[in-house]
């Protein structure tokens, strides 16, 4: 089975390799939320992309289901509400079938309880877990994620943690979505690995200067303080941390912030930071029987020869537009038809689906489908990532 989904995933950027009909009929229409304005946009205008190609290479190998594949997006403007409203356009008046997106967490949870209210398959591009938690967030029946999940990158964390011997950690954290999620696994999780969180500061992601929180933390004496954010912010702690005088924890990142972007923006302050990361940061790493090797080359490729590398270099969230729509097509090949309950139906029993962020096996519990083996951690050295040590 593994064989087989493979192959699928690399004819879809691979398609002149391939003999293919030319889709026919009407298209498959599908939704898109990407965050091309505001804070998210860094990640959203190069998921639009991505995208944009992705469709592209499906209609070149055939389409889904013979049928050509049409997509509809709109700018979320990094905003919930305009999220909200957006997805209400794609669900009322656009008539997709199923959405891909939104960009951030906090978008996916002001659109998730529309989109479940109107049975519509949602596969979100975001980092948080809440979309796909229940309990207080609300059901997630039509809802999937194709990133890993938060517990999955501060598993990745504590097992790295618990390998150098460190126990005494402060958390730094972004007072958003993603940051109280990261914040709240975080802490679920420190007692399994022997952790004891001694500290905590939040700030406020939109910000500009971390200095008084850094030198809170730094007080504490921890071994080790882990940032929990994406964007920018992540590299201004760095900064602010660097700057501190007399000896400094290891930094550790979240998994929202590898990509050229942070190493840009923390410049020398990046130098040593360790932080979870998709094998699509270290590919010259992977040994030729993983799997996801031929499908991370593959995307690599394409990327480069569509034009988005010189805009967008490659980072850790390159390929999740990718992976939701390589999930949408083995969900509806696996359905049979292009209904949305079929889809969602689907989706939820999908086996061994290798795409560029890992490999994805689902179940009723578990919508996202990626475990700890689909991350590497990475340290930033002389610039650059490789596999922390």
């Amino acid at each position: 089975m593994a064989n087989v989904l493979l192959f699928l995933a690399t004819f879809l950027l691979c398609p002149a390799a391939f003999a293919a009909a030319p889709p026919t009929g009407d298209p498959i229409v599908i939704g898109g939320l990407f965050a091309q304005s505001g804070p998210a946009a860094v990640v959203g205008t190069p998921s639009k992309l991505v995208a944009e190609m992705t469709v592209a290479q499906l209609n070149a190998s055939g389409g889904i289901l013979g049928r050509p594949v049409k997509l509809i997006s709109y700018d979320t403007e990094s905003s919930p509400d305009v999220a909200l409203r957006e997805a209400r356009q794609l669900v009322e008046g656009d008539k997709v079938l199923a959405i891909i997106g939104p960009t951030s967490t906090g978008e996916g949870l002001a659109v998730k309880k529309y989109t479940e209210e109107k049975k519509m398959p949602v596969i979100m591009t975001v980092g948080g877990d809440a979309i796909i938690a229940g309990g207080k967030f609300g059901p997630f029946d039509w809802t999937f994620k194709a990133p890993q999940r938060t517990a999955t990158a501060v598993a990745k964390i504590y097992e790295y943690l618990k390998g150098k011997n460190i126990s005494k950690i402060a958390v730094m954290h972004s007072k958003d979505a993603f940051g109280q999620d990261g914040l709240a696994e975080l802490k679920a999780n420190a007692g399994k690995y022997g952790i004891d969180i001694i500290a905590e500061e939040g700030f406020d992601p939109k910000g500009t200067d971390f200095s008084a929180q850094a030198f809170k933390l730094q007080a504490a004496k921890p071994q080790a303080v882990v940032v929990w954010t994406i964007g920018p912010a992540g590299a201004i702690a760095a900064k602010n941390f660097a700057a501190l005088p007399g000896e400094r924890p290891l930094l550790v990142q979240s998994h929202g912030q590898p990509g050229p972007s942070y190493l840009e923006l923390a410049g020398e302050a990046a130098g040593g930071t360790i932080m979870p990361g998709t094998k699509l940061m270290a590919p010259e790493s992977l040994p030729d029987e993983d799997p996801q090797k031929i499908v991370i080359e593959s995307f690599i490729k394409a990327y480069n020869d569509a034009g988005i590398q010189e805009k967008f270099p490659l980072n850790t969230h390159s390929g999740y537009a990718y992976d939701a729509l390589a999930l949408l097509r083995a969900g509806l090949e696996k359905a049979g038809k292009a209904d949305p309950a079929a889809l969602r139906d689907a989706l939820e029993k999908l086996q061994n689906v290798v795409g560029v962020s890992g490999v994805y096996t689902t179940s009723s519990q578990d919508h996202n489908g990626l475990h700890a083996d689909s991350m590497v951690m990475l340290i930033v050295d002389s610039g650059r990532y490789k596999l922390a040590p």
